[in-house]
């Protein structure tokens, strides 16, 4: 009887060990992600808005203490964006444009990120109430999300294979849509890195000299020309084409009025909203700075739509398909804002006026 006893209870302690918990495996990629001192990561992100996706190829280095380097590509339009923290500050950097946003922001640590692995671990230490479902090797264990400024994300569905490989980050709104992919091609978590991985001057574009554009060789000479009919040049110009308003309408707000002011690089439009809840929205060609700007913000980056911008107190900065948007209300609460922001998606469309 002792003997059958004690087999039952060897069977039963080598069931349990060899059965994997979510307990288990968070701890064990926690423990990975905090014992490393340096990580790259290569892999692609998908965000669903509406009908619309937006797809890019993300590469992520981090290095302790809280340096880190994203390089966001649309694999749409090729739209490059880098968000770089190192002991400055955090800088939101367009290179196309010569220009960074500079936030005193306690980004990436002040929200859920779908990206960083370190966001990920602490979403999944956090959540006391995590499931786990064993999809042939792989494990999926479901946490909350904490996205202070886009609520409607809920919880994630991060997927660890039975080597303790992290493949894929699924982030869902309330009603269960799909909001948001991560697939991981690649986890360095040895990777070579030092402090001047993460300096902004990298980014920085040598002032073009002068003497260059004055004087012209022969065939460069005739390539201009070649491109000039009558007194009359191609070249790009600063007018907008069309005016974008938001789908979004905050309720009893109306377009109040619609003025263009011409500028010395081409023209701005203002658009006034008035009602209960008054704001501006300002529209203009993003231009290509000459000497790299740096715009001083006192807010977070987010991203609206396909492209990172500046979340302010009352205002949101951002630029999409050349056209630089400024959108400010001191009436509106910041999921307002934000909604407003996402819902300006290239339509040319009419909106309501006040009668």
């Amino acid at each position: 009887m002792k003997k059958v006893v004690i087999l039952l209870l060897v069977l039963t302690l080598m069931t349990g060990c060899g059965k994997k918990n979510a307990k288990n495996i968070i701890n064990d990629f926690s423990n990975k992600v905090n014992n490393t001192k340096s990580y790259s990561l290569k892999g692609n992100m998908e965000i669903y808005a509406d009908e619309e996706t937006f797809t890019y190829s993300i590469e992520a280095d981090y290095m302790k203490e809280n340096f880190y380097k994203v390089t966001m590509l649309n694999q749409t339009n090729n739209h490059e964006q880098v968000l770089l923290r190192n002991n400055d500050a955090v800088y939101v950097i367009t290179p196309s444009l010569n220009k960074s946003f500079k936030f005193q922001s306690e980004w990436p640590d002040n929200s859920s990120q779908s990206y960083l692995l370190k966001a990920i671990s602490t979403d999944l230490k956090n959540d006391q109430n995590t499931t786990i479902e064993q999809v042939n090797d792989d494990y999926v264990i479901k946490s909350n999300v904490n996205y202070p400024n886009n609520p409607e994300l809920k919880y994630q569905k991060v997927t660890i294979d039975k080597e303790g490989n992290l493949k894929k980050n699924e982030v869902y709104d309330e009603k269960d849509a799909l909001k948001m992919k991560v697939t991981f091609t690649s986890i360095d978590y040895n990777a070579s890195l030092s402090e001047d991985d993460f300096k902004l001057e990298e980014y920085i574009k040598e002032e073009k000299d002068d003497s260059e554009n004055e004087n012209c060789t022969e065939s460069t000479c005739k390539e201009q020309k070649a491109k000039c009919e009558g007194d009359a040049c191609e070249q790009e110009t600063g007018l907008l084409e069309n005016i974008m308003y938001p789908l979004y309408i905050p309720s009893n707000t109306y377009l109040s009025t619609s003025d263009k002011v011409n500028t010395d690089n081409g023209n701005r439009v203002i658009l006034t909203f008035g009602g209960e809840k008054n704001f501006v929205l300002v529209e203009e060609k993003a231009s290509v700075a000459d000497e790299f700007e740096i715009i001083p913000v006192y807010g977070d980056p987010l991203i609206v739509n396909d492209t990172y911008g500046a979340l302010g107190a009352n205002s949101l900065t951002w630029t999409k398909d050349n056209i630089s948007y400024y959108l400010a209300g001191n009436d509106l609460t910041t999921n307002e804002l934000i909604s407003i922001g996402k819902s300006i998606r290239g339509e040319d469309i009419t909106v309501g006026k006040e009668k």
